[in-house]
């Protein structure tokens, strides 16, 4: 056999063993949602209160938010003797901010409350996405801030896009990116997720987020409460 063929041949194994370990989106999701706690684990998940504190510019910022899987979600700021909320829920969203001056409660900009909606689901955007009406696409890997991401497009059926990176190493969420239009431009914010941790009931949690406001740390997190829906009018 002449060598230019062997040499071809050789070339084409490589080629077929590289495709074969190469990671397929079902693949990268499956390790994410057993490195969460599992798909039958998840399910169980209704409602959860995160009680911690941000830090604002030097500032410490006591939040605390509560949410109810597809019902609602409530983040309360505790700020410069200021009590203020955001809600979420499937019909709306309200923001009601008076550390800025706001005197009454105001609409959630759309494209915020777009983003924001998605995650009004505690089970995970990945687990049954495709039932969800989510379309996931895997982009490829890319480093992020020192560490090596699967990066994950998904868009919605309110047609959000958000891009997820998911940790290589420890097949959990490292970082979420979403193009948002703010007065006729167009602004990208992300979160960070770091610091996770089992709860006593078996959950993962981040217990740790960063995002362009600062940093949250988390150091008490219930699951499964109950939750007077109230809140969220």
């Amino acid at each position: 056999m002449k060598p230019i063929v062997i040499f071809g041949l050789f070339i084409m194994v490589m080629v077929f063993a590289q495709l074969a370990h190469a990671q397929t989106l079902d693949d990268v999701l499956e390790k994410h949602i057993a490195a969460m706690g599992g798909k039958e684990k998840l399910a169980t998940l209704n409602s959860f209160r995160m009680e911690g504190n941000l830090n604002y510019q030097g500032t410490d910022v006591g939040i605390v938010i509560t949410k109810l899987h597809n019902k609602g979600a409530r983040t309360d700021i505790s700020v410069s003797a200021t009590e203020n909320y955001r809600i979420v829920t499937p019909a709306g969203g309200t923001v009601f901010m008076p550390v800025f001056g706001q005197s009454a409660p105001s609409d959630m900009p759309a494209d915020q409350l777009k983003a924001d909606q998605v995650f009004l689901d505690l089970h995970g955007i990945f687990v049954n996405y495709k039932e969800k009406g989510i379309q996931a696409e895997l982009t490829g890997k890319e480093t992020v801030d020192g560490t090596e991401c699967y990066k994950i497009k998904a868009t919605f059926k309110n047609g959000n896009t958000t891009n997820f990176f998911i940790d290589i190493k420890t097949d959990r969420l490292y970082k979420t990116t979403t193009t948002t239009t703010a007065n006729g431009q167009e602004a990208e914010s992300f979160t960070i997720y770091t610091n996770y941790k089992q709860t006593a009931e078996g959950y993962w949690f981040a217990y740790t987020t960063s995002n362009s406001r600062g940093q949250t740390d988390f150091d008490k997190i219930e699951t499964n409460i109950k939750v007077d829906e109230s809140i969220f009018k």
